[in-house]
């Protein structure tokens, strides 16, 4: 049987140097500021970050950076159909001030980076960025305007990742938002690229990964708190979206992330 390509992303610490260097590529791409400061212009909008700060970089986005000292910076490289985020979070290039909780877990996940082996950096890139990318979802501010476009993307992530154990049903979600369920499905795929059933299924998957970190977890346990009805048809979905079954996954903890 041949398995599809598996989209995987990439979790990473960068130097910048002083010398202006551009860059184009077909992924996503969060850079979050750690240690001293770099500067970087995308589209023509420049701005200077540090560890208060980020920047999102849509696929396609040429972005120009350059650092006038000593810096690193943590960076995310984000494939289509890899970590679960709404494809609007994307729609612009920016540069965003985080929340110091965000903070504190950039400097969190940058100390384990340095210690992640070949056997193990595929499993860290995963828990590594599905953790960071709910951290800045949490983070984004309601966006009003949103809504004379269709959805509240930011609100929405928030309440499925909020009721992930639940049996949650499309349509009761889509009336919650005030749309029937045609039109709501239509708006969901504009914001967040693809239909509710598919970004919720990833979403579920992607909140296994932090707690397949912890061994007092059981897999039934984690089956049925992110929303799967047994551990069977949990490891069905896990095992298909990254090749490994949930057993398997955490047999190498030693550099897992945990809340």
């Amino acid at each position: 049987m041949t398995r599809a390509p598996l989209f995987v992303p990439s979790v990473t610490l960068r130097r910048y140097g002083s010398a202006e260097a551009s860059d184009v590529h077909d992924f996503h791409q969060i850079v979050l500021g750690l240690d001293g400061e770099m500067d970087m212009a995308v589209d023509g909008r420049e701005r200077r970050i540090d560890c208060h700060g980020a920047w999102i970089i849509p696929a396609g986005a040429r972005h120009d950076y350059w650092a006038a000292g000593e810096n690193r910076q943590l960076v995310l490289d984000l494939p289509f159909a890899s970590v679960a985020l709404p494809e609007r979070f994307f729609e612009q290039a920016r540069a965003i001030e985080i929340d110091p909780l965000v903070t504190q877990l950039v400097q969190s996940v940058a100390l384990r980076a340095d210690a992640v082996d070949s056997a193990t950096s595929r499993r860290f890139a995963w828990q590594a960025a599905t953790h960071l990318c709910g951290a800045l979802m949490s983070d984004v501010p309601d966006v009003r305007l949103e809504e004379a476009r269709g959805l509240d993307f930011a609100r929405i992530d928030r309440w499925l990742r909020a009721h992930l154990s639940e049996a949650l049903r499309i349509a009761d979600l889509a009336a919650h938002c005030g749309f029937g369920m045609r039109r709501f499905h239509q708006l969901f795929i504009e914001a967040f690229g693809e239909t509710p059933h598919r970004y919720l299924q990833r979403l579920r998957l992607d909140a296994a990964l932090t707690l397949l970190a912890d061994p007092r977890e059981t897999l039934a346990d984690i089956a049925l708190t992110v929303g799967f009805a047994d551990q069977s048809a949990f490891t069905h979905a896990f095992t298909k979206r990254f090749g490994l079954a949930p057993g398997q996954w955490r047999t190498v903890p030693k550099t897992a992330l945990r809340q």
